[in-house]
């Protein structure tokens, strides 16, 4: 297979302009917030710091930009990081990708490049769910694929809230076939489930992983999609939500629920696993994490 130089620049440039849009439009929402509990506080700014991966050998790489902000007037804690990072796979990235991809080759040849999208966003108000969406392209010498998704985590669930966000993203996927949201939701369904609870995360979204047609264009143009979604399909949900009142209880549900967040992320996400295993930078990798979480 060639370097596939060209598309990877894309892909790269893309999850920088998304970031970029992302970013723009939640410090929007900070400057908006002009009532309720916070709304005396400066508005929210993203700190951004730029994140390195050494290799084993100790060259450079690749890297990303980690842009976080913390105790916002809306958002208690939210994460929009991009990265672009290449090496060689360990012996157990290797064996699991071979296992779950079937590329031959990979012990011979273990070279990769990554670059996507991560971002996580915890939120004051517990009437505003939080919420997770990322993307990312993969390639090795023996195959690419894309992968991705976005799905809803509110502690107080509203019928109403759920019912958009997921019709957001069914008018996105429907544009590459009408059989595409309902796979992507059960997957998402699937993926984004605690086993050790017997319960859900969260309301679900879409999900996919190993997405390799064989037409890049195409492929692209999904993922694209998927990250297009993510404003329109999040954002009126905050813009909703983001003055109604809120007490203690409200508070302790938040905070119970997002033990559930992080239980997952620790215990069952691949990409954490991915990230501290290829020797990112933790600090992003587990940017994840809420502020405060507890547990009953």
């Amino acid at each position: 297979m060639d370097e596939m130089t060209a598309e990877k620049t894309r892909a790269s440039a893309w999850f920088r302009e998304l970031r970029d849009t992302i970013v723009a439009a939640f410090e929007g929402l900070e400057e908006a917030q002009e009532t309720g509990p916070l709304s005396e506080q400066p508005a929210g700014r993203f700190e951004l710091r730029e994140t390195l991966r050494t290799a084993e050998d100790g060259s450079d790489a690749g890297g990303g930009l980690m842009s976080v902000m913390r105790g916002g007037r809306v958002f208690e804690k939210v994460g929009v990081n991009i990265s672009t990072v290449h090496g060689r796979l360990g012996a157990r990235a290797q064996a699991a990708m071979a296992a779950r991809r079937g590329l031959p080759g990979m012990k011979e040849d273990p070279r990769f490049w990554a670059s996507g999208i991560s971002l996580v966003a915890h939120m004051q108000n517990p009437h505003c769910p939080a919420v997770h969406m990322n993307t990312r392209m993969f390639w090795t010498p023996h195959g690419w694929w894309f992968g991705g998704g976005s799905d809803l985590n509110p502690c107080l669930e509203y019928a109403e809230d759920t019912a958009h966000f997921h019709a957001v993203q069914k008018a996105h996927c429907d544009r590459h076939g009408a059989e595409l949201y309902p796979r992507l939701k059960a997957w998402a369904d699937e993926y984004f489930y605690i086993p050790h609870r017997k319960r859900a995360r969260g309301v679900g979204g879409i999900f996919l992983d190993d997405h390799c047609t064989g037409d890049w264009e195409a492929d692209f143009a999904l993922i694209r999609d998927i990250g297009q979604a993510f404003l329109p399909a999040y954002l009126p949900l905050v813009d909703k939500r983001r003055t109604d009142p809120w007490g203690a209880p409200e508070k302790d549900a938040q905070l119970v629920h997002r033990g559930l967040y992080a239980e997952y992320n620790l215990v069952y996400d691949r990409g954490t696993k991915f990230g501290l295993e290829t020797g990112h930078d933790p600090d992003a990798v587990l940017m994840s994490l809420p502020p405060l979480a507890k547990w009953v």
